[in-house]
């Protein structure tokens, strides 16, 4: 398979991924495909931006996830047409602009990138690690708060990563290593790689998860359903939605921590080799 990838801004993790695929891939910034032999590709992918479609009824055309987040007319007219296919990199995502009108029309669809489970890998068993970690982005302080202030009631190193304020990947990746698990305090998501980096690392989470894109702090978004978890099942950890859950799961959680297999998970539904085919399936049905 030969894909031409239009690449102008694309999320790094995403584009690192694609280029991992067993895919032979061409990467140009230039939307201007005029000057390009169409015929030698079996689709065209630009995440980033749109291209007239209608010019190239005869092109399989893949765009998205990059346009925005939420359909604008100016970028779903032009890309309307019946060899286009839009991709969020997950279900709730996807089903945000497929109940929007303004992408009538367009077919959407959910397409994850593959998380480097290579770099991302276990080096000990739980028992040999000495930390826990706590990951919180754009939530309210009084909720990370009231994390801390439940975890220091016991007798945890913990380390703690605050998204807004950045952090060194390999610092990231050591904690990986060496945490028995994490607790999960974000906003919503539409893959979430910094969570499955840590599932790829074995490590069981403990997730405060959203009900609604509304929850993102600094930002007045409609309330519009969502999650910070939408790739997941039960050999991941535990979840809950509310504060008054927290003591419960807490020790539901504990009490199976060396049952979890999050790194299962992510080799059965998120490697590099699983999220290949998922982007094979769907040009080859476009």
């Amino acid at each position: 398979m030969k894909i031409l990838l239009i690449n102008n801004g694309m999320h790094i993790k995403n584009f690192e991924s694609l280029l991992k695929y067993n895919i032979d891939i061409t990467v140009t910034n230039n939307y201007n495909l005029d000057i390009v032999d169409l015929s030698q590709y079996d689709a065209v992918y630009s995440p980033c931006g749109p291209i007239d479609v209608k010019k190239y009824p005869n092109i399989k055309f893949i765009f998205g996830p990059h346009f925005s987040v939420f359909p604008e007319k100016k970028h779903m007219d032009i890309i309307r047409g019946k060899n286009v296919i839009y991709t969020q990199p997950s279900v709730w995502a996807a089903d945000v602009w497929k109940t929007n009108h303004l992408c009538e029309g367009i077919r959407v669809e959910p397409l994850p990138f593959g998380v480097d489970t290579n770099k991302f890998n276990e080096t000990k068993i739980i028992s040999e690690r000495e930390y826990i970690f706590v990951y919180y982005k754009a939530r309210k302080y009084d909720e990370i708060n009231y994390i801390m202030n439940f975890l220091s009631k016991f007798n945890y190193k913990i380390k703690v990563f605050n998204y807004l304020q950045r952090y060194n990947e390999e610092d990231y990746i050591n904690c990986l290593h060496n945490a028995k698990f994490g607790v999960w305090v974000g906003r919503h998501e539409s893959q979430g790689f910094a969570l499955e980096e840590a599932l790829s690392c074995n490590v069981p989470l403990l997730v405060w998860d959203v009900t609604s894109m509304n929850q993102e702090y600094g930002y007045n978004y409609p309330d519009i359903p969502a999650t910070c978890i939408p790739y997941w099942d039960n050999r991941c950890g535990e979840f809950f939605t509310n504060s008054n859950e927290l003591e419960t799961v807490f020790n539901k959680f504990i009490d199976n921590l060396y049952n979890y297999k999050p790194r299962e998970y992510i080799l059965e539904n998120l490697s590099i080799i699983e999220c290949e085919k998922k982007f094979i399936q769907l040009i080859k049905s476009n």
